[in-house]
């Protein structure tokens, strides 16, 4: 979206015609809907701003429910934005520590800011883009408590605020088609000066899961977090904003309510045994968080592999932390004979796990040819050094 595609949209007639439009459905009843918009009268540039943001509210129900229909985006900016349900436990942080005065370097389309503002905080929403500080302008305009400035991050005095929020740009300028940067020192702004900030004032900092934990400040708390299973960003904690105690973390959020993995520093693995009755497999959080050894632990588990994030135990203990599949028998490793295993078993559909091994499932799985009326799941790894095949079922 482009400053005049947004002048378009924030006009009395574009923002009616904007909440007037059915839920976003296919691109066919788009077709019809741009033929019925220019057949009214609208001109092309407003019926396009509208429908692409009738897209984008569709796409941002995942992360923020019933109040994307009320939102503006861009394309980069959902892409990049923070769950709301994430934004609600960084902003527990900020209220937990006692600040009142918040100021969000790095705002986008403002999802953090809104959930400091929903809890009463004084937030400052700061992003360099000019239309994407508009964007966060609507989005913020229903809290009294947020205010948002189109500059810098670097040039904003930072004397009356209490601590700060920053969201570095990990990507490339633009609205939309921008590309990944792989060098901290080219993040706006740079992860220097962000943890410089941190001598000064109490922050947190969003970044990538995959971020190198080498980077990592001896004294942040660093906190790996999964929605549904899927791991979606490591948050670093400085100041009053960290625990006491805990510097990783693995935090899981998923339909039944919230799960968390702490510790002081990264857990000790345990020792390789022998394949139990469960195979289980930790959540990408404790996995990046390398709590996999206190894990194991609790599960009176221990490694299938060394250095291959599968455990391994005789009983069913149940966890949150890991998915737990009961094995049924191991196959032959050898590809035609475990296409004729599987031939055997009648299994037609068939998940392939693998760790640790070689092996792409989606070519595997269209050269063993299955036919048949049932399912399995098939994990593919390394047993005390040596490759296996693992028929397992998943334990609800």
């Amino acid at each position: 979206m482009d400053r005049s595609e947004l002048v378009e949209l924030l006009s009395p007639e574009g923002l009616r015609l904007l909440d007037s439009l059915p839920p976003y459905e296919s691109t066919v009843d788009v077709v019809r809907m741009v033929s019925d918009l220019r057949k009214a009268g609208h001109p092309p540039g407003l019926v396009a701003a509208v429908l692409s943001q009738s897209r984008l509210r569709a796409r941002a129900e995942a992360k923020f429910g019933e109040f994307a229909g009320r939102m503006l985006f861009t394309e980069a900016g959902l892409e990049q934005a923070t769950r709301f349900r994430v934004a609600a436990l960084h902003a527990g942080r900020f209220v937990a520590a006692g600040t009142h005065r918040v100021v969000d370097l790095g705002c986008g389309i403002g999802g953090d800011a809104m959930a400091m503002a929903a809890m009463e905080l004084t937030v400052t929403a700061v992003d360099a883009d000019e239309v994407t500080a508009a964007v966060a302008s609507y989005n913020l305009a229903p809290f009294p408590s947020a205010t948002v400035l189109n500059a810098e991050a670097e040039s904003i005095d930072l004397d009356d605020f209490d601590a700060a929020w920053l969201d570095p740009a990990r990507r490339t300028a633009g609205h939309t088609n921008t590309s990944r940067l792989t060098r901290p020192e080219d993040y706006s702004p740079s992860l220097d000066w962000v943890f410089g900030l941190a001598e000064r004032l109490p922050i947190g900092v969003k970044l990538g899961p995959g971020h190198d934990r080498d980077l990592i400040p001896a004294a942040a708390e660093a906190q790996w977090v999964s929605v549904d299973g899927k791991l979606v960003e490591m948050g670093l904690w400085f100041g009053v904003l960290a625990r006491d105690g805990i510097r990783r973390s693995a935090l899981l959020l998923g339909p039944d309510g919230v799960a968390e993995l702490t510790a002081p520093a990264d857990s000790e693995d345990v020792g390789v045994g022998p394949l139990g009755n469960y195979l289980y497999e930790p959540d990408g959080a404790v996995i990046r968080a390398r709590l996999i050894g206190d894990l194991a632990r609790s599960l009176d588990a221990h490694m299938l592999s060394e250095g291959i994030a599968y455990l391994t135990s005789a009983a069913l203990q149940p966890t949150p932390f890991a998915s737990a599949f009961r094995v049924l028998e191991s196959l032959p490793v050898d590809e035609k004979k475990l296409r004729l295993a599987l031939q055997e078993r009648r299994i037609g559909t068939l998940e392939i796990k693998k760790r640790g091994v070689d092996v792409d499932p989606a070519t595997l799985r269209a050269r063993l040819r299955l036919k048949g009326p049932e399912s399995g799941t098939l994990v593919m790894t390394r047993a005390g050094g040596h490759r296996v095949a693992l028929l397992v079922e998943r334990v609800r």
